[in-house]
């Protein structure tokens, strides 16, 4: 749905007859890929927001945005202009102003399963690439907003979409199609950036696994030009709650991958939950560490824990459990069965930063239980494939933590806890300090050594998005999603808004 035409106008005058074009961009002071760096850090070397001077962040501006809906979307920033999606919109607002500059409306060509969008991803040059609720994947002119190229690689029909935010690297896009709880089987795809031909396939069902689907990929990924690794996080098998009628590990479900980047072939995984009964996805990014001799991919999944898998060995050094553990053995019954954290719990599609200055991992999560229905098995194209219902405890009982550990050991460093659901981005900078926010529309500012809160303010929306840091003309600047709106998951707070701040 979209705000009245006029309103739209509005944005428009305000953004001028001619955008200006965008300022080259600098690889310190912007934001260039959904988490920043292609490792998926998240941490920006500015300072001049620090400890000291956080208490006087102040709000700038504020964009409105024309469609509603589901705002979950990372934020880039680049030469002074913001980009973010909407579930079928892609917005260029002015970084210092909120003036909107050009938007781009992707016309439906077919079923959208879910209709949401995690992010653009940018080639270096003049070109955005997005995926769609329909399973379009499309190229965008970052300098005027018009489409370049649109390719159709799923189909909504048969339960895929693309909501991962893509990243780009060495003239390929990379992105995979996510639908596991609709029946799909996911695929990570490679497509050439000139035109979007196709290079490449991986399926996440492995061969030979029977009736076994889903696998689908919703969040975005991480990439080491150097060792020539692709990581991706794979999501649940399906049907979602009924491990009898899909036998076995199911693999690559629940894994974190290995993939060479140029051609797709397995190089190596790690499977974190085997035969998954609670639709516990690894949802979110890897994140690649090194200290020392150490490598380590982090990665944190809806079951709970963050985990530390060595690079080297492929094999577990360590798994953190960060929000409440109750009867996670215990299978879907007819009955019902009550399970922490439940199928919204842990980590969503925003995962673990890291501080390289601090040497600490920040990884949100919810603290959200549920109750697991155990049902006949029906499969209709196109429709939920699940064995069963999952029913959310009341959105009041949800809470979310941010947690910060050790990647040497995985212990527990400090704990913050909210009174609802954590799923933003989370920002480790050089000052010292970490940026994020929760579903209640809080801004969150934090001492990052101890977790102390230096700053909050209340927006008019949940916080499910992008929080970004830049700077432009030597100041620094925090953009970041607030009024996310998705009713049956993640809450209805608010209106969809970009919100900028500065000292």
């Amino acid at each position: 749905m979209r705000v009245p035409v006029f309103i739209a106008w509005v944005f428009v005058l305000l953004a001028g007859c001619t955008a200006p074009a965008p300022r080259p961009a600098d690889s310190i002071s912007d934001w260039t890929s959904y988490n920043r760096d292609l490792a998926g850090h998240r941490f920006s070397p500015l300072a001049q927001i620090r400890a000291a001077n956080a208490g006087k962040l102040r709000r700038l501006c504020v964009a409105p945005l024309a469609e509603t809906g589901a705002l979950q979307a990372g934020i880039l920033e680049i030469g002074g202009v913001l980009y973010v999606t909407t579930a079928h919109d892609t917005y260029a607002i002015d970084a210092a102003t909120c003036a909107l500059r050009w938007t781009n409306v992707h016309a439906i060509a077919g079923p959208e399963p879910n209709p949401v969008d995690r992010g653009v991803a940018w080639d270096g040059g003049t070109r955005l690439i997005r995926g769609t609720p329909d399973a379009h994947l499309i190229a965008i002119d970052l300098r005027d907003g018009h489409t370049l190229w649109d390719v159709a690689p799923g189909n909504g029909a048969h339960g895929e979409f693309l909501s991962s935010a893509p990243i780009v690297w060495n003239g390929f896009v990379y992105i995979g199609t996510a639908g596991g709880s609709w029946g799909a089987s996911g695929r990570m795809m490679a497509f050439n950036l000139t035109d979007g031909s196709l290079r490449w396939t991986f399926h996440t069902i492995a061969p030979g696994s029977g009736r076994l689907v889903g696998g689908g990929l919703w969040t975005s990924y991480a990439l080491d030009a150097t060792t020539r690794e692709l990581f991706i996080s794979v999501g649940n098998p399906a049907p979602d709650f009924a491990p009898a009628y899909r036998p076995g590990d199911n693999l690559y479900t629940d894994s974190l991958v290995a993939l060479d980047p140029l051609d797709g072939h397995l190089k190596w995984y790690y499977q974190a939950v085997r035969a998954d009964e609670h639709d516990w996805d690894l949802a979110s990014p890897a994140d690649l560490v090194t200290l020392g001799a150490l490598r380590l991919a982090v990665v944190a999944g809806k079951d709970g824990y963050v985990y530390g898998v060595d690079r080297s060995t492929h094999r577990l050094r360590w798994r953190t459990p960060e929000v409440r553990m109750q009867n996670v053995d215990r299978p879907a019954t007819p009955q019902g069965t009550r399970v922490c954290p439940g199928a919204l719990g842990g980590a969503e599609w925003n995962g673990t930063a890291y501080d390289e200055r601090n040497h600490l991992l920040l990884t949100p999560m919810d603290d959200w239980c549920g109750t697991f229905k155990l049902e006949a098995v029906r499969r209709q194209p196109g429709g939920l494939f699940q064995g069963g219902t999952f029913i959310r405890d009341p959105y009041e009982q949800a809470r979310g933590v941010l947690t910060a550990t050790d990647p040497r050991t995985g212990a527990v460093v400090w704990q913050y806890r909210s009174a609802t659901p954590m799923v933003a981005g989370v920002t480790p900078t050089a000052g010292d300090i970490t940026f994020t926010g929760d579903l209640a529309g809080n801004v969150l500012v934090f001492e990052t050594r101890t977790g102390r809160v230096l700053y909050r303010d209340l927006t008019q929306g949940g916080i499910a998005g992008g929080v970004i840091t830049y700077a432009l003309d030597g100041r620094q600047y925090v953009a970041l999603t607030s009024g996310n709106i998705s009713r049956f998951t993640w809450g209805p707070h608010g209106r969809p808004t970009i919100v900028i701040y500065s000292l």
